[in-house]
């Protein structure tokens, strides 16, 4: 499932492609990715995008008027920028967004289809789609020491839960606690400062790496 190093490429990929681009049209390859009613896909069309944020594991494009696109890929979702008007692909391909400049296509291997689609109005319904995880990168030691301390979990669990922190899956987590040499399975209530530090400093490098 792509993290937050992962969305965060997707978004530096599309906002020179779509930010400021009106909506043209949008295809659904699938009748399982749009998991909303209302707003309608209708009130997006002509409207542009006004800008793009990670929510969690999420992909959010914004559009005028305080309309949101929310899409999570999951674990095979992929997201490609194609020519203007480009085909759906055949049994991956489950939506295309058309816009002047080309055209957005979102794909999704094997036979369960779990990536989905979320279209909201307003900040607040927008909010009720973010787990509340700490933001990792903005965050000091004292804030991520209060965020690990807050349940008792081993630290594999704690690092890939989106309420404790955003944007943290089985990937990354792994290659962090391998560079702050500490093991899956020890308690986050059991650990010193210093054993805390080191993981803060581990997280901290390994998310900025991997984006960059």
């Amino acid at each position: 499932m792509p993290e937050l190093p992962d969305i965060e490429v997707y978004l530096d990929a599309l906002r020179p492609r779509v930010q400021g681009q009106p909506l043209e049209a949008v295809r659904l390859g699938s009748p399982f990715l749009l998991r909303t009613v209302e707003p309608p896909v209708g009130a997006f069309l002509g409207r542009r995008v006004s800008g793009l944020r990670r929510l969690g594991k999420r992909i959010v494009l914004g559009f005028e008027g305080e309309l949101f696109a929310v899409l999570h890929l999951m674990i095979a979702g992929r997201l490609h920028w194609k020519a203007r008007g480009a085909k759906i692909p055949g049994k991956v391909g489950l939506a295309a967004f058309d816009f002047p400049a080309g055209t957005l296509t979102l794909t999704e291997t094997g036979t369960k289809k779990r990536a989905s689609l979320h279209l909201v109005a307003g900040e607040a319904a927008l909010a009720a789609y973010d787990p509340g995880g700490l933001e990792v990168l903005t965050a000091d030691l004292e804030v991520f020491r209060a965020a690990l301390a807050a349940e008792s979990h081993t630290l594999k669990r704690a690092l890939t839960d989106p309420h404790l922190f955003s944007g943290i899956g089985n990937a990354y987590s792994d290659e962090i606690l391998h560079r702050a040499r500490l093991s899956p399975l020890v308690l986050t209530d059991r650990l010193d400062d210093e054993a805390v530090a080191r993981l803060h400093r581990a997280t901290v490098e390994v998310l900025q790496e991997w984006t960059a």
